[in-house]
């Protein structure tokens, strides 16, 4: 079987990572490292679960707004980060370019949509894809060739998921989940969704007419409707979104050691470099 490319959603994960490692946890100089630490350890469990061909990391622009910021104006409000954790995202993609893998972050588009272009070319070339992230709206991308490895505890417990499990979980198929989340919202960005309509319920109007679009055209929601368009439009991963070349890669471990030696984290350092050695 061809090994897979594996797509890594970097900003929920090193956010996952900063949350469950302690703060304690410094760099030489004092500068918080738990992100990087839990990020690292979880990149490395990755390669060896996984064996893929090839690595790339998407990361959200945080400094600037995306369409769907600028369609929606309370789309993701109220989100905060802390100041050693955006420190610690600021150095993470330098990271991931010194073990040799790729990353992928341009202003106006989130990781998300990396995610969903990685897997929109690895599908072309008939190859296959795993998808490491912990938000839901990646259901959309499961598919025969791609599976989503989404964190259930922390980083330590991982859940596959591919067609049939989105169908568990939602009661859709995965072309469905952005019409799904249309409906039903998603409180973590913000969107409302349908006045009144549950998870079940969305499954069951989708299971009834198919699509959003369908329901609207048989009469429901006319009021909303443009509304829920909108909804969809954000739900939906951008599978045009910009990527660096995507070929076989060999890791450069020693090269990763050093630079995390050079940010005074000698003990990960240590860790990556017995892989050199090996």
């Amino acid at each position: 079987m061809k090994r897979p490319l594996l797509v890594i959603d970097g900003d929920p994960l090193a956010h996952r990572a900063y949350h469950a490692l302690s703060t304690t946890i410094r760099r030489a100089d004092r500068r918080p490292s738990n992100a990087i630490v839990g990020f690292t350890n979880f990149l490395l469990r990755l390669w060896d679960s996984e064996q893929p061909r090839a690595v790339v990391v998407g990361w959200d622009t945080l400094e600037v707004p995306t369409y769907r910021h600028e369609a929606f104006d309370t789309y993701q409000s109220g989100r905060e980060f802390d100041d050693e954790l955006l420190e610690q995202l600021g150095l993470l993609p330098q990271l991931v370019e010194a073990f040799g893998f790729a990353y992928a972050k341009a202003p106006g588009y989130e990781a998300d949509d990396f995610l969903a272009a990685a897997v929109a070319a690895e599908e072309k070339r008939r190859g296959r894809a795993v998808v490491a992230t912990s938000d839901r709206d990646s259901f959309q991308l499961a598919s025969e060739r791609t599976t989503i490895i989404q964190p259930v505890r922390g980083v330590s417990e991982l859940a596959r998921i591919g067609p049939a499990e989105v169908r568990e979980r939602y009661g859709v198929e995965p072309g469905q989940v952005v019409d799904f989340i249309a409906l039903r919202g998603d409180p973590s960005d913000r969107l409302p969704g349908a006045p009144g309509v549950s998870p079940k319920k969305a499954a069951d109007l989708l299971r009834q007419y198919g699509s959003l679009e369908d329901a609207i055209a048989a009469g429901r929601f006319a009021a909303i409707a443009e509304d829920l368009r909108l909804y969809r439009r954000i739900a939906s991963l951008d599978a045009s979104a910009p990527l660096p070349p995507l070929k076989d890669q060999t890791p450069s471990w020693a090269e990763a050691s050093s630079l995390l030696s050079a940010w005074g984290m000698n003990a990960v350092a240590e860790r990556v470099a017995t892989r050199a050695a090996g």
